[in-house]
């Protein structure tokens, strides 16, 4: 599969994302529900095929699945998102300190700020934007930004020079989106023209667009300013479809 560099960031991506979050949220998912095995399962057979991006959250409950998956996986091969839902600092340093417990891992690849709606984000919060800041100083944190669900923060953030990765809802279909498709294309374009690194999520329409799967990921490859997708997997069957459809339209569709 292959892999782009992330915006600004220092990382590399799969063009898919194994998304761990599908009707994700109070410590549980669709995948988490899989049990701590199977999704591990899924995990690896991911890598196998080059899948090296992972999207967790702490509200999806899914680092102890990531953890077991990375024990047979060097470290350094996988990409790891996750996502804290504190506003404090003193929240997210302990959020931070934590997630690296639970990851068993050294560093986190990156950490965004989860489910932001108002676009003065930067304002409300700077006590959380400092930890996260701090935390990638101390070389516990690789980039960081925002989980993004709505418009005008979505715009915020491509004037915000601290957000280096952001998580946008994007689809064919305005399912489950901040805002129709000709709104959000724009804004997209000027996030990535700022340099920013950025994933879509919702591309399939929380399973809606499942039937025309090919057809919804081909409508965000093709605006060359999406570098990866993240869509919630729950079987093998579903993993395997997904990589063949990437793999196929990724290298018609680059980047600009």
């Amino acid at each position: 599969m292959d892999t782009v560099a992330f915006g600004r960031t220092d990382l590399r991506v799969s063009r898919l994302a194994f998304g761990t979050g599908t009707h994700g949220w109070a410590g549980r998912s669709q995948q988490t529900d899989l049990g701590l095995d199977r999704l591990a399962g899924l995990l690896r057979l991911a890598y196998d095929h080059g899948v090296t991006f992972w999207d967790a959250a702490d509200e999806y409950g899914s680092h102890p699945h990531v953890a077991r998956a990375l024990r047979e996986i060097p470290r350094d091969q996988v990409v790891i998102a996750t996502k804290t839902t504190s506003r404090r600092a003193a929240q997210v340093t302990r959020d931070v300190e934590r997630f690296l417990r639970e990851l068993n891992t050294d560093v986190l690849d990156i950490v965004l700020l989860h489910f932001v709606t108002q676009s003065d984000w930067p304002q409300r919060y700077a006590g959380a934007m400092e930890a996260l800041s701090r935390a990638k100083e101390q070389g516990q944190v690789r980039a960081v930004g925002i989980s993004c669900h709505g418009l005008e923060p979505l715009r915020t953030a491509a004037e915000t020079d601290w957000a280096e990765v952001v998580l946008a809802r994007i689809n064919m279909a305005g399912v489950h989106m901040s805002a129709p498709p000709a709104e959000m294309v724009p804004v997209l374009e000027k996030l990535y023209t700022s340099g920013k690194a950025i994933y879509g999520m919702k591309v399939l329409g929380c399973g809606q667009l499942a039937g025309k799967a090919r057809a919804a990921m081909q409508y965000v490859f093709q605006l060359g300013t999406v570098h990866a997708i993240t869509v919630g997997i729950s079987s093998r069957e579903q993993l395997l479809e997904n990589i063949r459809i990437v793999e196929d339209l990724s290298p018609r569709y680059p980047l600009r």
